[in-house]
C-alpha cells in the first residue's frame, strides 16, 4: 500500500525544492574543483550527506503521513458521525419505499422512532405518501424530480419538510457485499421547525382589518303601525344590542344612516362570529316592544383584500348579496370565496309597488334605444320562465320593437302554453327561436332580457349574454355567488312568488297601457299558478293583485287548469315516487322518481316533491330523477327549513322553499348519499 501512496500538493512542492537545491549544490561543486581540489571534495561530501538526509526525511515522512492520514480519516469519520447524530435539525434516511433506515437524535426525540425501529415514514407523517417521495423520474417540465418540499403539522408544531434523493450508486459499485445494475439511491428527510414563524404570521393575519356593513333590512315594514315613541325605543334597543355585540369582539360600530351601520374589526373577530354562526341575527329578532314584525338584519363583511378600500368594496358586495337573497342573513366575502350564514326566516313581502313602477320606466327607456330584443329564461324552461318572457314580449311589441324568445327544449308541461303561440297568425313565425338562431340574428344594437334566472351558466344560451351590450335581469330567486355581471337593469325580488308576478306588475306601469291577448294573460297566469302550487306556497297580497290584473286582462282559470292536467303515465309515476319515499332523520322525505317514460321527468319530480310536503311531520322533501345523463334534485319545504342553503351546499340554488341542483354523469345512489351527508353536517352545525 505504501508503494501506491503518492504525495501531492504542498508537501510534494517542498521536496521538489529540496532536490532542486541539491542539484544547484552539485552544479556549484564542479567549479570549486578547478579552484581547490580539497575544497571541492569537502563540498561533495556535504552534498552526499545532504541527499542522504533528504532520503531519510522522505522515508520517515511517508510512514508518518500514512499513519496520520489513517488516524485523521478515522477521527474525521467519528466526528462527522457524531455531528450528524447530534445535529439539532431532525434528520433521517429511508429507502425508496419510505422505510426508515437511520435517524439522528433530534428526529428520535421528536417522533419517538429509534434507529432500531423499522417503521415507514407514513406511520409518522400520513401526509408523506409514496407519491410524494422523489424518485428521480422526469417531470412535466423536463427536469429530474429529486427534491420535494412540503409543510405539515405534527403534535402542535409546524414543520417545513425537505425530502431529497441521495445517489449511492458509486458507493455500492466497488462494494464486496452489494452489487447493482441500475442507479441506487436513499431518501433523506430534513425537518425545519417553523412553529414560531407560523404563529407570528397567524397573529399578524388575525390582526388584519375586516370591514362590515349592517343593514336593518325591513326598517320601514317593522315600524308600520308602531307609535313614534315606541319606534324610537325599538331602534334604540336594537342599536344598543348591535353596539354591545360588536364591542364584545373588540370591534367598532359607527351609525352611518338611520338603518345602516359600519363595523370595523379584526379578522380574528370574524372567525369568532363564524363560530357563533352570527347569532346576532337571532338576538335582534327577540327585541319586541309591541311591534308586529320582528326587525331583521343583513350583514356583509369583507376581508382578505389587498387594500382597505378593497375590503370596503367586498363588504358592500356582500351586504348587497345578503339583501338580494332575502335578507336576515350574513355574507362574508373574501377573494375567491363567499360564505353564507343565517337566512332561515321567511322573507316578508313589501307592500309598496314603487320599485316595480321605477323598473318599468327604466325598462321602457332601455328598450326604446334598441333595435332588437331577445328574451330568454333558464335551461329546460318552465311555465313561469316562458310566461314571463311572453310578458316582456308584449312590452317590446307595444313599443314597435322586434322581439324573439329563445327556447331550445319544449317540455311536455310547457307544450300546451307554447302551442298557443306557434302557428298563431297573430305572432311572427320567428317569435320562438333556438340558441343557434339567436346567435346568428343578434346585432350590435340588441338588448337581452333574462327572466326567472340570474345564474348565467344555466340560461338557455350563455353565449348570448356576451353578445349583447345591454342586459336586463328580472328574477325572483335568491342570488348566489354566480350572477350576471354588468347588467344594465337588474330587478331581483326574492319575496315575489314568481317571475310572472313581477312581469305582471311591470305591465301595469307601462306608459299608455297594454291590452293583453287572452293567450298572453293565460301564459302569465299559468306561471304564477305553477310556481305557487295553485296559490298555496309563497303567495302574498301582491301575488293575488297580479292574478287579479291578469284575470281582468282575459286569463281564464278553467282554461289554464285544463292546460296543466297530467296524463296517466305522469300521474302513476308520481304515485310510485310517493309510495317508495324514505323518511330520513324523521324530518326529510327522500325519493327517486323513475319518470323515464314521461316526456317531462323533471316536472313530474317537482310535482312529487310538492306532494310529499302533505305528509305530516315532513319539513322538507327531496326528489331525484335521471334525465339526459343528468341527475336533477327537486327540493321543497313549507317554512321550517331553508332548502336553498342545502342545495347551494350541493352546487345548486333557488328559493327558501323551492330549490334544486343538477349533477352531470353521476349515479342516483351517489347523489342521494351526498345529500344525506350534507343534511347530517348541516344539522350537526346548526345550519338547518
Amino acid at each position: 500500500m505504501s508503494k501506491k501512496l503518492k504525495v501531492t500538493g504542498k508537501i510534494k512542492v517542498f521536496f521538489l525544492l529540496l532536490i532542486l537545491l541539491g542539484v544547484l549544490l552539485i552544479a556549484a561543486n564542479v567549479p570549486i574543483y578547478f579552484l581547490n581540489v580539497r575544497a571541492g571534495i569537502a563540498v561533495s561530501i556535504f552534498v552526499i550527506l545532504y541527499f542522504i538526509g533528504i532520503l531519510a526525511l522522505w522515508l520517515y515522512l511517508r510512514s508518518f503521513l500514512l499513519d496520520e492520514m489513517v488516524s485523521f480519516a478515522t477521527q474525521y469519520g467519528q466526528v462527522q458521525k457524531a455531528i450528524l447524530r447530534e445535529l439539532k435539525t431532525p434528520h433521517a434516511l429511508m429507502d425508496e419505499n419510505g422505510r426508515i433506515l437511520w435517524v439522528n437524535d433530534a428526529f428520535e426525540n421528536l417522533t419517538g422512532v429509534s434507529r432500531k425501529t423499522k417503521q415507514t415514514i407514513q406511520n409518522i407523517f400520513p401526509e408523506i405518501t409514496k407519491d410524494t417521495i422523489p424518485n428521480g423520474r422526469i417531470d412535466e417540465q423536463g427536469g429530474r424530480w429529486e427534491e420535494e418540499e412540503l409543510s405539515l403539522k405534527f403534535e402542535d408544531r409546524f414543520f417545513r419538510i425537505l425530502i431529497r434523493q441521495i445517489d449511492i450508486t458509486e458507493m455500492v459499485k466497488d462494494s464486496e457485499f452489494f452489487e447493482t445494475e441500475e442507479e441506487s439511491s436513499l431518501i433523506g428527510i430534513y425537518l425545519f421547525d417553523e412553529t414560531a414563524l407560523k404563529i407570528a404570521l397567524q397573529e399578524n393575519d388575525d390582526q388584519s382589518l375586516a370591514v362590515g356593513l349592517v343593514y336593518l333590512d325591513n326598517y320601514e315594514e317593522a315600524l308600520e303601525g308602531v307609535e313614534e315613541v315606541r319606534a324610537t325605543l325599538l331602534l334604540a334597543l336594537i342599536e344598543r344590542k348591535i353596539n354591545k355585540y360588536i364591542a364584545s369582539i373588540d370591534g367598532i360600530v359607527k351609525k352611518i344612516e338611520k338603518d345602516k351601520f359600519m363595523v370595523i374589526m379584526r379578522k380574528k373577530a370574524v372567525m369568532q362570529l363564524k363560530d357563533q354562526r352570527f347569532d346576532l341575527l337571532e338576538e335582534v329578532k327577540t327585541v319586541n316592544i309591541g311591534n308586529e314584525r320582528a326587525m331583521t338584519l343583513s350583514i356583509g363583511i369583507g376581508l382578505g383584500g389587498l387594500t382597505y378600500a378593497q375590503n370596503v368594496e367586498f363588504s358592500r358586495a356582500a351586504v348587497d348579496l345578503a339583501l338580494g337573497r332575502g335578507g336576515d342573513q350574513a355574507v362574508v366575502k373574501m377573494p375567491g370565496q363567499i360564505q353564507y350564514f343565517g337566512g332561515k326566516s321567511q322573507q316578508l313581502e313589501k307592500n309598496t309597488r314603487v320599485k316595480a313602477r321605477v323598473k318599468a320606466q327604466a325598462l321602457q327607456e332601455i328598450l326604446s334605444t334598441k333595435d332588437q330584443v331577445f328574451i330568454m329564461g333558464h335551461r329546460l324552461g318552465d311555465v313561469d320562465s316562458f310566461g314571463a318572457a311572453v310578458g316582456i314580449y308584449c312590452i317590446a311589441n307595444s313599443m314597435g320593437k322586434k322581439a324573439h324568445i329563445v327556447l331550445n327544449t319544449v317540455t311536455q308541461s310547457l307544450q300546451p302554453i307554447v302551442d298557443l303561440f306557434i302557428n298563431n297568425e297573430d305572432y311572427d313565425s320567428d317569435l320562438i327561436i333556438n340558441s343557434e338562431q339567436a346567435l346568428t340574428a343578434v346585432g350590435n344594437n340588441a338588448v337581452l332580457v333574462v327572466v326567472d334566472i340570474n345564474k348565467p351558466s344555466i340560461t338557455e344560451c350563455p353565449e348570448l349574454i356576451k353578445c349583447c351590450k345591454a342586459i336586463v335581469v328580472l328574477d325572483h330567486h335568491r342570488q348566489g355567488e354566480e350572477t350576471i355581471e354588468n347588467a344594465t337593469l337588474s330587478y331581483v325580488e326574492p319575496y315575489a312568488s314568481s317571475a310572472c308576478e313581477m312581469v305582471a306588475e311591470v305591465l301595469q306601469y307601462v306608459e299608455n297601457g297594454i291590452k293583453l291577448k287572452s293567450c298572453e294573460a293565460d301564459a302569465l297566469y299559468g306561471g304564477i299558478v305553477m310556481d305557487t302550487n295553485s296559490f298555496v306556497a309563497k303567495t302574498g297580497v301582491r301575488t293575488f293583485e297580479a292574478a287579479a290584473f291578469l284575470r281582468r286582462s282575459g286569463a281564464d282559470v278553467t282554461r289554464v287548469r285544463k292546460l296543466f292536467r297530467d296524463d296517466a303515465s305522469e300521474y302513476m309515476a308520481k304515485a310510485e315516487t310517493v309510495k317508495d319515499t324514505v323518511i330520513y332523520r324523521n324530518d326529510y322525505a327522500i325519493a327517486v322518481c323513475d319518470a323515464a317514460h314521461c316526456k317531462s321527468p323533471t316536472v313530474v319530480a317537482a310535482q312529487a316533491a310538492n306532494e310529499l310536503l302533505n305528509i305530516n311531520g315532513i319539513k322538507a322533501s327531496f326528489v331525484f330523477t335521471d334525465y339526459n345523463n343528468t341527475i336533477y334534485i327537486s327540493a321543497r319545504s313549507i317554512d321550517e327549513v331553508n332548502v336553498q342553503v342545502i342545495m347551494e351546499r350541493m352546487g345548486g340554488g333557488g328559493h327558501m322553499n323551492i330549490a334544486g341542483a343538477q349533477f352531470k354523469d353521476a349515479k342516483v345512489e351517489d347523489v342521494v348519499s351526498k345529500l344525506q351527508q350534507t343534511l347530517d353536517e348541516m344539522a350537526s352545525n346548526g345550519e338547518i
